[in-house]
């Protein structure tokens, strides 16, 4: 059975659940939700397997908080013997508008915490990310408060669109692989009204 290791990423806590620097976890628990799955406090992180058309999704959300993502997503990709190309982490970025998403099979922690320390474990950053765009709507010097903020309500239908569309963007990631993934994803612009 092919496995892939879904990681989302965020901070373990009330106070920051549903935060922008936590849409990770959120897409990742709208992914089990979906397919019935149900997190589990592991080692490092909550961990849930998801079974879908003959494939095993390992979904993680870490307990590490973001500075450390890298700890966990180590810990379970050698764990379960997974191929480096067989992961997505989901992570939230303030340089893509919030009406689009970002997938490319490699590139730079662009100043991501969790990110760099991912790339710091695994020693690349040749390996598949989803970017979920926040925007940059915050007064200057106000970044750290905004992306541990909650959404503004009038982003929320947007947000929630966005979640579902992501975890259509899992399923198809694992069945069609990530080049045709990225032409149904890069480019794509969501809005409330459609």
């Amino acid at each position: 059975m092919q496995k892939f290791l879904i990681v989302g990423l965020g901070n373990p806590g009330n106070e920051y659940r549903h935060t922008r620097h936590n849409i990770g976890f959120d897409v990742v628990s709208a992914f089990v939700l979906k397919h019935n799955g149900m997190f589990q406090t592991v080692r490092l992180a909550e961990k849930a397997e998801v079974k879908w058309k003959g494939k095993l999704f390992i979904c993680i959300k870490p307990t590490t908080y973001m500075n450390l993502s890298g700890k966990a997503f180590k810990y379970w990709l050698d764990a379960e013997k997974i191929p480096l190309e067989n992961t997505l982490t989901i992570v939230d970025d303030l340089a893509i508008p919030i009406d689009s998403l970002r997938l490319r099979s490699g590139g730079s922690d662009g100043g991501h915490n969790g990110l760099r320390d991912i790339q710091l474990m695994l020693g690349t950053d040749k390996y598949p990310k989803l970017r979920f765009g926040i925007g940059n709507n915050y007064p200057k010097g106000m970044q750290a408060d905004f992306v541990l903020a909650k959404w503004f309500p009038e982003e929320l239908k947007l947000i929630w669109k966005k979640i579902e569309y992501c975890t259509e963007v899992i399923e198809s990631f694992s069945t069609t692989g990530i080049e045709k993934t990225m032409n149904l994803v890069n480019g794509k612009k969501f809005s409330i009204e459609e």
